[in-house]
């Protein structure tokens, strides 16, 4: 997972509330297991209709999605996520998310920004002309405008994110310490370690 630091550029001024992960990508997505490509399906439903926010020229590869309150409501699926990273979407805010959207955006390294609705309006006439700046170290959104709004940030995925860590860089940042468990375990209890290759550490 890259590290998210800072994110500034246009932003896609969405808005609708109550966005389910079937609008994000539609159920016939569901079939692949890849991640590439999924952004083709993104908000199909949406861009059916002509004159669509997210196939105007100006918000063509915007890495900040604006929505409305409680962004991914709906089934849990995961693809939901793995498709706005494929859009180039690297961080949604919104006055409300899902848990459970929340969590899948967290493991695949999209910034969830949570604001008032009255600051998602702010930015949502500011993303008509001009970009939008998030900063997770100082947890701050900014315009060209010297608008300023702050956001809470569960400190736990702040790290994480800051530095690029998904749960299989949280596992590895622990090899020493899960090695030296191991070493520990197979010289005191040699016989359960039989077959598993750490043998050799018992002796």
């Amino acid at each position: 997972m890259e590290p998210v630091r800072a994110i500034e550029g246009r932003a896609i001024p969405f808005g609708l509330k109550n966005v389910d992960t079937d609008l994000i990508i539609p159920a016939r997505w569901l079939k692949t297991i890849s991640r590439e490509g999924l952004g083709a399906g993104a908000f199909e439903a949406v861009r059916s209709e002509p004159g669509n926010v997210f196939d105007d020229p100006r918000f063509a590869g915007a890495p900040i999605l604006i929505a409305g309150d409680n962004f991914g409501c709906g089934s849990s699926r995961e693809h939901a996520a793995w498709a706005l990273a494929d859009m180039g979407v690297r961080a949604v805010i919104a006055p409300s998310f899902s848990d459970i959207f929340s969590g899948n955006a967290f493991k695949n390294g999209i910034l969830t920004v949570a604001l008032p609705q009255e600051a998602v309006d702010r930015l949502m006439e500011v993303a008509e002309t001009d970009p939008v700046a998030i900063d997770l170290e100082q947890q701050s959104v900014t315009t060209p405008f010297q608008d300023r709004f702050t956001f809470p940030m569960d400190p736990f995925r702040k790290h994480c994110l800051l530095n690029g860590l998904d749960e299989i860089g949280l596992t590895l940042a622990r090899d020493a310490a899960i090695a030296g468990y191991e070493g520990r375990l197979a010289a005191a209890q040699p016989w359960l370690v039989r077959g598993t290759g750490l043998q050799g550490e018992a002796a």
